[in-house]
């Protein structure tokens, strides 16, 4: 019986059953931004509304967002200044709490959506050794956009505005790294990449750094904390 280590017990834990593990990090709704200061830049800018609407599945957008922040805002302040509701003025907030937090929702889920292609474009792309941020803007911008059917320009605007979570799109990259690496050596192979830098979203990890980060997260599995 081979003994594991615990570097194998972290690939295995990270690349979960195939990549279904994987796959859930780039569905979560953390790393898209749309809370109202947010949707009230993307609203004041109409190319950036206009980058939202090539998204696949956006509709009455301008409608949408205008609704949940003048909703939002008037169920909070609601909700402060008023001491005493009747019951019929508790049910109407309500009404509007539940409207906004659909379309909210809605609104996250779509863009949760484009993120979910991200995965997709770092696995077409052989640039490991930039940023994704690079890769997307200097190194393969016609592939991006075959892949998630925006542009650079469409891009850099909204990722100016804060749409996307940066820190979390790192993370989730260096997963996507990591479960990358565990495939090949579960299948006998080594990285094609060993020796170079390793690009993440928005930063690019030594390999010192990424084997010290690896490191680090083997500790802190193994640990359980």
């Amino acid at each position: 019986m081979k003994q594991i280590d615990a570097g194998e017990i972290l690939d295995i834990a990270m690349a979960g059953t195939s990549a279904t593990l994987l796959a859930r990090r780039w569905e979560s709704a953390l790393l898209v931004n749309v809370d109202n200061d947010t949707l009230r830049r993307l609203i004041a800018n109409e190319k950036a509304m206009e980058a939202l609407m090539r998204i696949e599945g956006f509709r009455a957008l301008n409608k949408d967002i205008e609704t949940i922040i003048n909703k939002s805002e008037h169920v909070k302040k609601a909700k402060r200044e008023s001491e005493e509701l009747t019951k019929k003025e508790k049910a109407a907030l309500t009404a509007e709490e539940k409207e906004f937090k659909s379309k909210r929702k809605e609104i996250q889920e779509k863009l949760v959506k484009f993120a979910t292609r991200i995965p997709v474009f770092m696995y077409l792309t052989d640039y490991r050794e930039y940023s994704l941020e690079d890769v997307i803007t200097q190194l393969e911008p016609k592939l991006f956009r075959k892949v998630t059917g925006l542009n650079v320009k469409d891009f850099n605007l909204l990722y100016s505005l804060n749409v996307f979570n940066a820190s979390l799109m790192n993370d989730a990259v260096y997963k996507f790294k990591r479960y990358e690496d565990a495939s090949l050596v579960y299948t006998g192979l080594e990285s094609r990449h060993a020796g170079e830098a390793v690009g993440l979203y928005n930063t690019v990890l030594t390999e010192d750094e990424y084997k010290e980060l690896y490191h680090h997260s083997k500790q802190h599995f193994v640990c359980g904390e």
